[in-house]
């Protein structure tokens, strides 16, 4: 039976539960995955939701951004990214770690496509297109991006353990 709230340290040792769990949220420190903590219920985004967010990175120092996706229940080929947190210091090396986690778990899912709406200004299209992200169902009040995979996904860079260098992944 499976707990009922659940984290995932290692990607790999724990791809069953990623792969069966529809919510959760991926947790960065200063460019390494501290977790994915897996949750029973979807992330639901509200105006305090969004106020809590600022607060938080106007006010909590460090190198750490947390990422909230859902995969919906009618539509179970696609993960949505739902919010982001980040501290004030946060690092362009842990919000690429996070996205690179983001990507990871698609794979294990066996995702189409990650959805998400940009609504916080800060991320520009050209910053998103270089990302991989493309505007999708543009309208008036959201900023819509999607980041298409079918079948191929993106090839990871990943330090390599022993000697520190670089080394692409399968």
């Amino acid at each position: 039976m499976a707990k009922l709230l659940e984290s995932v340290t290692d990607l790999r040792g724990g791809a069953e539960a990623l792969r069966w769990r529809r919510y959760g949220v991926i947790e960065v420190c200063c460019g390494r995955l501290v977790a994915v903590h897996l949750r029973p219920w979807p992330k639901l985004v509200s105006i305090v939701s969004v106020l809590w967010g600022q607060w938080h990175h106007n006010h909590v120092h460090g190198d750490r951004v947390r990422l909230y996706y859902n995969q919906p229940l009618r539509y179970p080929n696609y993960m949505a990214l739902k919010f982001a947190v980040s501290a004030r210091e946060t690092s362009w090396a842990s919000a690429r770690r996070a996205l690179e986690v983001l990507d990871e778990i698609a794979q294990i899912k066996g995702s189409d496509a990650l959805l998400c709406d940009a609504a916080n200004f800060r991320f520009s299209p050209r910053m998103l297109a270089r990302e991989g992200w493309l505007p999708h169902a543009p309208t008036r009040w959201h900023r819509n991006y999607i980041k298409r995979f079918y079948g191929s996904y993106p090839r990871l860079w990943r330090p390599q353990e022993s000697d520190g260098s670089l080394a692409k992944t399968a």
